[in-house]
């Protein structure tokens, strides 16, 4: 075997490689060494390793989080479809951006399953949902929903804004892929975008919101679940915005950047609404 002849051609697949490992020479100096010191049949454990490190996220961790953000979006498809259908619920003059959030969100759906079909994996069976947050064994706070129009825009709100900070923090773990990480961040400002356009409805309406997250104020929004855990956060990078001076207050330090959500976070908030 010609471990050199191996580098190259990874060097020409790739010509970015050394850079997500080392230097060109300490990559090569570690490959040589390491090869001069093993059977030749546990090279392809060593290779295995240097992909691993090189590109991160195995194509199953991918697919996991790909199946995570297909179950978000068929919550928030179903709603919306749901919605639009409910005669009568959503005002007038709102009913066409509420028809594009929903064929948003239904692309999303169908994006997504067959990003996942097509990386090997199996989309995720959409849930059952229950969009009263009773998790179908009762009528939960949201029990009108979809008969009340200010308690739509109110769960709106709540699915809009999880979503923002679900992408966002599952953004590090998709950097191995370019191709899904650039995929994911368009979806996650679509999204942003149907967050500001649900809370200015609702300002519309006479809710004390604005179009960003302000600390962990929930702009009414019944507590049912940590849906603005962190957004009271003013230190990013280990830097104290609020503290800098330039007359930034904690509210605008705490305004001018979202916080992300673990998937454990987002499960939590969600949970209720699935049965």
């Amino acid at each position: 075997m010609n471990l050199q002849n191996i580098i190259n051609e990874i060097e020409k697949t790739d010509p970015e490689v050394y850079d997500r490992l080392s230097d060109r020479r300490k990559a090569m100096k570690e490959f040589t060494g390491f090869a001069g010191k093993v059977a030749l049949v546990s090279l392809p454990f060593m290779f295995g390793s240097m992909f691993k490190k090189a590109y991160g996220q195995a194509a199953g961790s991918i697919v996991d989080i790909l199946n995570f953000a297909l179950t978000l979006e068929y919550l928030e498809a179903e709603f919306y479809t749901k919605g639009v259908a409910a005669g009568g619920l959503i005002a007038s003059e709102d009913v066409a951006g509420f028809v594009s959030i929903r064929d948003h969100e239904n692309a999303h759906v169908n994006f997504l399953k067959t990003a996942i079909s097509g990386a090997g994996g199996t989309p995720v069976t959409k849930p059952t949902f229950d969009f009263t947050a009773g998790n179908g064994s009762m009528a939960g706070p949201y029990a009108n929903v979809f008969s009340n129009y200010d308690t739509f825009l109110a769960v709106s709100q709540a699915f809009e804004d999880t979503g923002v900070r679900a992408y966002k923090g599952q953004a590090g773990n998709l950097i191995s892929n370019k191709t899904v990480l650039t995929a994911a961040l368009q979806i996650h400002s679509v999204e942003a975008r149907h967050a500001s356009h649900v809370r200015m409805v609702r300002r519309k309406r006479g809710a004390a919101v604005k179009p960003w997250i302000t600390g962990n104020d929930t702009g009414g929004i019944p507590s049912i679940a940590p849906v603005y855990a962190g957004e009271e956060n003013t230190t990013q990078a280990g830097v104290n915005i609020a503290a800098i001076g330039f007359g930034v207050s904690g509210t605008d330090a705490s305004e001018a950047f979202d916080e992300p959500l673990t998937k454990e976070q987002v499960l939590a908030i969600v949970d209720p609404f699935i049965v």
